[in-house]
């Protein structure tokens, strides 16, 4: 009889996603702890910081080596995702909207050259940002009323985007227009917006009640112009809607550790209030709330 294979079950990770996890874990605790309150006081990450991330390779985790990436998988995004959430969430955004929006559309669907412009800087130096919502849409990617027009070598782009996370920071900004509304979202298409091209610019940002590190901003287009280049081309209706796959499963990642995070406080919180405002929790709770942040 032939001898029968087995997929290892997505619980148990290999011993080089084991070592990438406990490494994020480590810089974790080690570089982004001290930070957050600064960061969070200040509304702003802190650049020094961001800088270590590119140094890591978290902001470039499965870009292909060929083009100066980790050359990993969605799965370890998720590991680097949850392991970031557990201390801070406003970095772990960074690192997530890098790599499973603007890195994965770019990687999927974008044409031969604009992968040899960006990602290679993207997985370096450059922080990229996904630019779907507007004020009338939201993220309906098929409602959005961004205007794009083909003016000889270049696009002319008109409109607004808002909510658009990384928006103060980025450098890059993947941005969804429509070049034909007769054709409804099939007239969807994608360009790659660099920060200083003429008539792109960065208006409001937004006071949030949290995760305030992780900046929220809004983009006015007015006349920008973009080289033809820099077009993706058409039916990019499906980079509009197939990244948020990726994205939610970054967002459970998120979800599950800050969970975890808030389970963890909980616990010593009651612990304390047992035992005063100074006191030490009980033995068994403090026990339990170390082993749920590891």
């Amino acid at each position: 009889m032939p001898e029968l294979t087995t997929t290892p079950p997505l619980t148990k990770l290999s011993e080089e996603e084991e070592l990438f996890r406990d490494t994020v874990r480590d810089f974790a605790e080690r570089e982004v702890r001290p930070r957050v309150a600064a960061m969070e006081r200040a509304s702003t990450v802190d650049p020094a910081l961001l800088a270590k991330c590119f140094e890591l390779g978290l902001m470039g985790i499965d870009i292909p080596e060929s083009h100066g990436g980790a050359g990993g998988s969605l799965l370890m995004t998720v590991l680097a995702v949850e392991e970031l959430s557990a201390v801070d969430a406003s970095v772990a955004i960074f690192v997530d909207v890098q790599n499973t929006l603007v890195n994965m559309l770019l990687r999927k669907w974008a044409g031969d050259d604009v992968k040899r412009r960006y990602l290679p800087r993207l997985a370096s130096d450059l922080l990229g940002a996904y630019a779907l919502s507007e004020p009338d849409s939201g993220s309906d990617a098929f409602g959005l009323q961004t205007r794009a027009t083909r003016r000889g070598t270049t696009w002319t782009l008109e409109g607004r985007k808002l909510w658009i996370t990384n928006g103060a920071e980025a450098g890059l900004f993947v941005v969804f227009a429509n070049s034909d509304f007769t054709k409804g979202y099939k007239g969807i298409t994608a360009f790659a917006v660099e920060r200083g091209f003429k008539g792109f610019s960065v208006g409001k940002k937004e006071d949030k009640l949290g995760i305030r590190a992780s900046s929220t901003c809004e983009l006015i287009l007015d006349g920008c112009e973009v080289p033809a280049d820099r077009h993706r081309g058409a039916d990019d209706r499906r980079g509009a809607r197939r990244p948020h796959g990726g994205a939610q499963v970054r967002e459970g990642a998120e979800a599950v550790r800050q969970a975890d995070r808030g389970v963890s406080g909980g616990a010593v919180s009651a612990g304390a209030g047992r035992h005063g405002a100074r006191g030490r929790p009980a033995h068994g709770v403090q026990r339990r709330a170390t082993r749920s942040r590891g």
